[in-house]
């Protein structure tokens, strides 16, 4: 499995304090979904909780399918 060269702990701080806006979507490159994660206020805070779940754990992938899994 390849690794993103994004920083997981940009994307844990950017989930925790801007998740609802989306940021951490559109840092990892998923714009698609970072403009449903805006307009919807992360999928009404469900999508937002699953996310920051899965930066925690090391499974949040980039639009590549890269996991990002550094710090």
């Amino acid at each position: 499995m390849a690794v993103s060269d994004k920083s997981r702990l940009v994307a844990f701080l950017l989930c925790t304090f801007l998740g609802y806006l989306g940021v951490h979507r559109f840092y990892a490159g998923k714009v698609g979904t970072g403009i449903l994660w805006l307009l919807t206020g992360g999928l009404f805070g469900l999508g937002l909780l699953i996310d920051w779940i899965l930066i925690l754990v090391g499974s949040f992938k980039d639009d590549a399918g890269n996991e990002i899994s550094n710090w």
